[in-house]
Formats: structure tokens, sequence, C-alpha cells
């Protein structure tokens, strides 16, 4: 069917389930994702890095790589950092520079606190009292780092944890942390928020000090009212029901942001879409709800991903495409016959409401919001065949 005709029907359809295209459309044109910088580089597992001809090998040549992908679909604008892996003996003012000149802006900040001997027992939670201070001192400078590059987030994920029965008092070290927490949301400037990390297990394989969304939630609150919770989509045993999890945390505004990526097991390092689509979409059907049915809900969607055997640019490109068409069909749901449905008990019914979005096929919205903003209709085969790929592999080997 040619794209005009697929784009009348699929508007056609949707005008029958309440939805205004427009709408939907204006939604996705202003859809800001963010990009990690570490994704670009060299990255692998426990056991071994693969490494991969034309990966960035420093923080420029990741914002240059950042810069393709916001190129060719749009909606990347930012790019989040690590203070160590990115910022280390690097002139700030020029990496906030170079990123302008790319038409990027450095999203969240990430305090490296992990990766020093020290920190074998805890960062903001040891039980050491000048290891906690020097990690304090180190978010405390990733804050003057943000001010320097006109990010708005510090974005905290802590290793920390036990790994032995009786190591250490599970209440000393919530303790510890909510002071060492607190400390530096104090120092933050009043834009400014503190995403609060939580993982429920590795590297501390008997306790983690942020294991789940609850322990997340109450340090911010004890923190204030510049402290909210990070999802990473990754880090939930199977089978959490993570859009409940979502949806509470929207409702109380405590909803910082998300970290997407796909996990099949345990951990974060597939690509977004790549498992659980259906699963994505509950989440961001969520969101859409929260948000009032025809807009997102206002927090930072940042993806969070390590490309072990991917190539970097293609596999970002690749991810931010799948967050924008699940996020189109979480925007297709028939929001009033849901609601009916729900408050008539009708099961069945709600439930086809979501089947019936979720399975819209969206790309002829998609390719038309892409035409309207002077994209290529497929960002992935443009990329693919733009010859990026061989020129940073010639230029980096």
């Amino acid at each position: 069917m040619p794209q005009s005709e697929a784009m009348a029907f699929l508007r056609e359809s949707l005008a029958k389930r309440n939805v205004d295209v427009e709408v939907v459309e204006q939604t996705l044109t202003s859809q800001a994702i963010e990009v990690p910088s570490w994704a670009f580089a060299d990255s692998g597992t426990r056991f071994k890095v693969f490494r991969q001809k034309g990966a960035a090998r420093d923080i420029f040549e990741k914002l240059a790589d950042a810069a393709r992908v916001h190129e060719f679909t749009g909606v990347a604008p930012s790019v989040a950092v690590h203070v160590l892996w990115d910022l280390q003996d690097v002139n700030v003012a020029e990496v906030a520079s170079v990123a302008g000149s790319l038409g990027l802006r450095i999203g969240a900040v990430n305090p490296t606190l992990f990766e020093r001997d020290e920190y074998k027992f805890g960062s903001l939670a040891n039980p050491d009292a000048a290891i906690r201070a020097k990690a304090v001192d180190h978010c405390l400078s990733s804050i003057e780092i943000m001010k320097r590059l006109g990010s708005r987030q510090l974005s905290v994920w802590l290793a920390d944890g036990t790994n032995y029965p009786g190591q250490d008092s599970f209440v000393a070290r919530k303790s510890r942390l909510t002071d060492s927490l607190r400390q530096v949301h104090d120092a933050l400037e009043s834009d400014m928020e503190m995403l609060i990390e939580y993982k429920f297990f590795e590297p501390a394989f008997y306790s983690t000090d942020i294991p789940d969304w609850g322990t997340a939630y109450a340090l911010a609150k004890r923190c204030g009212p510049k402290a909210k919770v990070l999802v990473d989509l990754g880090h939930h045993p199977k089978g959490t029901n993570i859009e409940q999890i979502v949806a509470l945390l929207a409702d109380e505004g405590m909803l910082g942001g998300f970290h997407l990526n796909s996990r099949k097991y345990a951990d974060d390092d597939l690509t977004t879409g790549s498992a659980g689509l259906y699963e994505l979409f509950l989440i961001l059907n969520e969101l859409v709800s929260a948000a009032g049915g025809s807009a997102l809900y206002d927090c930072a969607y940042m993806i969070d991903q390590s490309h072990n055997v991917k190539p970097k640019v293609q596999a970002m490109v690749q991810s931010v495409m799948s967050i924008q068409e699940i996020c189109a069909k979480a925007l297709c749901v028939d929001r009033q016959r849901l609601s009916e449905a729900q408050a008539a008990c009708d099961i069945v019914a709600a439930e086809e409401m979501l089947k019936q979005a979720f399975f819209t096929d969206v790309r002829p919205l998609l390719a038309e919001v892409r035409g309207k903003m002077g994209l290529a209709t497929d960002p992935l085969l443009a990329y693919r065949q733009s010859g990026y790929e061989k020129k940073i592999q010639a230029e980096r080997s």
C-alpha cells in the first residue's frame, strides 16, 4: 500500500479510537531521548572486551557518534556522560563547546562511584568516614562540572552493598548512605535534580544498598525535593511488574527518569526493543496515561546500553527507533473506551484496547513525522548507507 494510502487508513482508524493524530505527531516530533557516551566506546562483559574498529576512544569521538544518531533520528539531542570515563584530564569548557557545535547538549552527569580500590566496601555507604567523604567530594565536584556543562541532572548509581551475611549492619549502611546523599542533594542548584538509581543485585551478591524502587523512593524523600527515582528497565528480577512501579512513582511525582534498554535475564546490555516489546509498551502506556493520555510524562528518557557485539552507532539508532515506535503505539490507545471498560470491570474489553494499540502499524505515522522533520523515513537504512561507519573505521584504526 502506498504511504499516502496507508496514512489515510491509519488516520481513519485512529479517529474512531478518539485519537488526535496531530497531537500524536506533535508529541513524537518534540520527543527527546538521551544517549549515553559509554555506548560508543569499546565495552564488554566481565569476561572479555570485544574491540570494534571505529569505536570511540575519547569524549570528543563519542560526541561525534552521538551527533550522527541525532542527525538521522532527529530526537536524540543530548548525551549523558560519566565523570571519570569521559571528563578526567579534559577541558570541560571544550566538551560543552564541541557538543554545541555538533547540535548537542550534555545531559545527565554520572559520578563514577566504583572502579576504585577504596570503594571495595562501598562509596557513599562505606564504614570508613574518610572514604565516604571522598565519595561525597567526587559528587560535589561532579555538580561543579554540571554547572560548567549546562547539565541539570546528577544521575547516581552505586555498586555499594555487602557480599556476606554479617559483613555490615543494614541499618547503619542506610543511615550513612542517607547522610551522604543529603549532602549531595543540598549542594544542587534549585533547578537541578538528583536521580537515584536502584539495582536489585550485582556487584554485591548478599545485599545491595539500593536494591529496589521503594528504597530509592525512601532515600529521595529523605534527601529533599530535588531528589527523584531513576528506573533502569534492566535492573529488576524476572517477572517484576515494572509498569506498576512506573505508574505509582509518576502518581507520587517521584519519577525522575529512565535508563531505557532491554534485558532477557538480569541486566541491561540488550538494545531497547530487542526483547520484551509488549512490556515496554505497557510501561510507556502508563507514562502516556500519567500525562493525561495525549502526551508523554515529563521526565528524563535516557538510554543505558553497552553494545558489546553490535556496531555502536547502528545499535543506538536502532534503539531510538524502537522507542519511537513503541511510544507511537502507546499514544494510539483509545483512552476513552479503556476508561469505560475499566470502570465497568470489563477486563476483556480493557485488554483489547491495549492489544489493539500495540498491534497497530504506526510506521506510516512515523514516516510522516520524519518527513515533516526533514529526515529519511528509515533512519537506520539512511545511516547504514551514509558511509560514516567506514569513515570512522579508517580514521580510528
